[in-house]
């Protein structure tokens, strides 16, 4: 366990609280130091989701079952050390933490670059903090943006690429597999796919995310259409069938496994492949060539040298998908295959470094 020492030498320790919520849950972690001692997550209906315009009008809902379950689980707010949420779609911001502040909420609540679950992480972890007179964070935001100046040309001078990209899991697990190699994440070039409700994929170059393939640029996913047709995108969006909303449903909530087959829920196409659904198959095993595929694009960033592949996110426990992407992609180079979402973790111990003076809090200004 971390520890801490007070003004009078005595040792203490942090009580951390860390939420991430995602597009159909909220997961929660309550640490002391180092040491998890619960882990949750919350679903929430999709239906009632719905009802909700934007993201942000569920900033309420999702806050007070949050503070609910907390309590439900024997806790108090009140003893909370520090409160961290996962980062949002920001204006690019560096690696590492920042301290959240009015202009960040701002910017989450009404200016965000994008719809997205995370956009509510700092929101919440603000308010939760703000009340108890303690501070909240964001760590590596999925705003994160390290691109090389090369990789931001589109094609369209006025909408330049920028790096929106599961930046937490995704460091936190290229580092985990470079020192399982006995090897320095800051000396190796590597590939990460994250599968997860949302599928991303970044190549690291020695310590940094030089280009990223989003999860509307790259593979589809369990609920999001990936990257898709431009022109017949645009016919339509004015086509008249549809309103502005509906279309960003399309691409973001009602794309991908879920357009196909009406389940996001991978365990449940799974299940359909071994009833012999050939459709399920077909439509998931195009999810792992898209994959595949991305990762054969990235390789090329680094001219093909490239150290290991990382597979992880919540998908990566499926040992279909992963046979099915390593098969097209072992030629490269190693697959490391590091399951699960472990972000609760990435963000408590960045968190704890601060706390502990190992590292300081950038402040956020637009």
């Amino acid at each position: 366990m971390q520890s801490a020492s007070d003004a009078s030498g005595k040792s203490m320790s942090f009580l951390i609280f860390a939420i991430n919520p995602g597009s159909t849950s909220t997961k929660i972690s309550l640490y002391e130091g180092d040491l998890e001692l619960f882990t949750e997550t919350i679903d929430h209906d999709p239906v009632e989701l719905d009802k909700f315009h934007s993201i942000a009008d569920q900033y309420q809902m999702r806050k007070e079952i949050i503070v609910k379950t907390l309590e439900d689980k024997g806790y108090s707010i009140n003893s909370l050390d520090a409160v961290v949420g996962r980062g949002g779609m920001l204006p690019p911001v560096k690696s590492g933490a920042y301290e959240v502040n009015n202009a960040m909420v701002d910017v989450l609540l009404h200016r965000p670059s994008a719809e997205h679950a995370s956009n509510l992480g700092g929101v919440i972890a603000y308010e939760i903090a703000k009340g108890i007179g303690k501070k909240a964070y964001i760590y590596d935001s999925v705003r994160v943006d390290e691109l090389a100046d090369i990789a931001r040309i589109s094609g369209m001078p006025d909408i330049p690429r920028t790096s929106t990209v599961h930046a937490l899991n995704s460091r936190a697990m290229a580092m985990k597999a470079a020192k399982e190699r006995n090897q320095s994440y800051y000396d190796v070039n590597c590939i990460v796919a994250h599968l997860g409700g949302g599928i991303s994929l970044s190549v690291h170059s020695k310590g940094q995310m030089i280009d990223i393939m989003s999860d509307d640029e790259g593979p589809f996913s369990p609920e999001r259409s990936g990257r898709v047709p431009c022109k017949a995108l645009i016919d339509a969006c004015y086509s008249g069938q549809y309103d502005r909303r509906t279309m960003h449903k399309k691409l973001r909530g009602n794309g991908g496994l879920k357009a196909y087959l009406n389940t996001h829920d991978a365990r449940a196409v799974e299940k359909m492949i071994g009833e012999g659904n050939e459709e399920a198959e077909l439509v998931y095993s195009a999810m792992a060539y898209q994959v595949a595929k991305g990762i054969g694009d990235l390789a090329t960033v680094v001219y093909g040298n490239v150290d290991f592949i990382v597979l992880t996110g919540g998908i990566a426990y499926s040992k279909m998908l992963v046979k099915w992407i390593t098969d097209r992609v072992s030629f490269i180079a190693d697959v490391v295959v590091l399951p699960g979402e472990n972000e609760m973790q990435s963000l408590t111990n960045g968190v704890l470094r601060i706390l502990n003076g190992e590292e300081t809090a950038r402040t956020f200004s637009e």
